[in-house]
């Protein structure tokens, strides 16, 4: 009975001590994190412009989510009684319509606020499906080399010899024109960017001494890939992201001023800047305020990419 009450004090002296060990662990991974993102905010407040983008994307953000709540109208409804309706400080304007309206009697202000939602949902997903594809390209070639190495990049070359707008034109007259095929082809133009961008951050990193000490104890390709290179590759990559958003959102307005993105009655801003071609010198509005909503979207997001590299990259910490 005394060996056996022993035994069951030192089992739970030492279930103790593991819980205890845990428990530090815990706090230090805890308190690792919480000055990392300390480090990161102030090194990312230091650029002013970049606090002010993000406080505009966050806005655009907020008006996208709550566009239903915020609308004072819906965005396809046309008024009969109202076409071209000046903004509420000219003569002829009404509260109703604060922005104005368009040629068929929409609300602009409901169809700018719609509209967020579309190029925020095609910058998202252009620049997911653009990583996604370009990062996995990219720590193929960087690690495999070889023939993997020269295949992939020749390809990306040869879709970088071709202007961006013209590619995308190209690959949405073959897929037909529509905001899903539009983002196909937007991704695909901008996945080059990120190939290149992995495959030199793999190229830097995977002579270094952890990654050689990673190798030397066993751990497996896709472990050396995925735990070890690309945690250490992301900092560039989620700078180029961020500006590969706005490109997306730039893209996009093109291709819908074309005919060829999102088709009306679809509030999307360059779609509306489509409608609005032949009422640019009768009605000013209708041309002005979507062309304001991408400029102020790009100018946001290229911001915020700004002070991203600000805080992500150490030589510019160490300047």
């Amino acid at each position: 009975m005394g060996l056996s009450i022993r035994a069951l004090g030192i089992t739970s002296t030492r279930s103790m001590r593991k819980d205890s060990v845990r428990k530090n662990s815990l706090q230090e991974k805890r308190s690792v994190r919480t000055r990392m993102l300390a480090e990161f905010w102030f090194y990312f407040a230091e650029n002013r412009g970049a606090v002010i983008g993000l406080r505009v994307f966050a806005l655009l953000v907020l008006l996208a989510i709550a566009a239903p709540l915020v609308a004072p109208l819906p965005p396809s409804e046309q008024y009969r009684d109202a076409f071209l309706t000046p903004p509420v400080w000219q003569e002829g304007g009404s509260w109703k319509f604060i922005l104005g309206t368009d040629a068929v009697g929409r609300d602009i202000l409901s169809r700018l606020i719609y509209g967020a939602r579309f190029s925020l949902f095609i910058g998202l997903v252009v620049v997911t499906i653009a990583i996604s594809g370009g990062v996995l390209l990219g720590l193929l070639a960087g690690y495999c080399r070889g023939v993997i190495d020269t295949l992939i990049m020749r390809i990306m070359d040869v879709i970088l010899a071709f202007p961006s707008l013209l590619l995308a034109l190209v690959m949405v007259a073959i897929l037909g024109p529509g905001l899903l095929n539009a983002m196909i082809a937007i991704a695909i133009v901008l996945q080059p960017h990120f190939v290149r961008l992995t495959r030199a951050s793999v190229l830097n990193e995977i002579n270094r001494d952890y990654v050689t000490s990673a190798r030397v104890a066993g751990a497996p390709p896709l472990y050396l890939i995925t735990r070890t290179i690309l945690p250490n590759c992301l900092s560039p990559i989620i700078v180029q992201g961020t500006l590969s958003f706005s490109t997306a959102i730039l893209d996009a307005a093109a291709l819908g001023f074309l005919g060829l993105g999102a088709q009306p009655p679809t509030p999307e801003w360059g779609t509306m800047l489509a409608e609005a071609r032949e009422f640019i010198l009768r009605a000013w509005w209708v041309v002005t305020f979507p062309g304001l909503a991408i400029l102020l979207t790009v100018l946001a997001i290229n911001l915020v990419g700004d002070g991203l590299r600000d805080a992500l990259d150490p030589k510019l910490k160490k300047s």
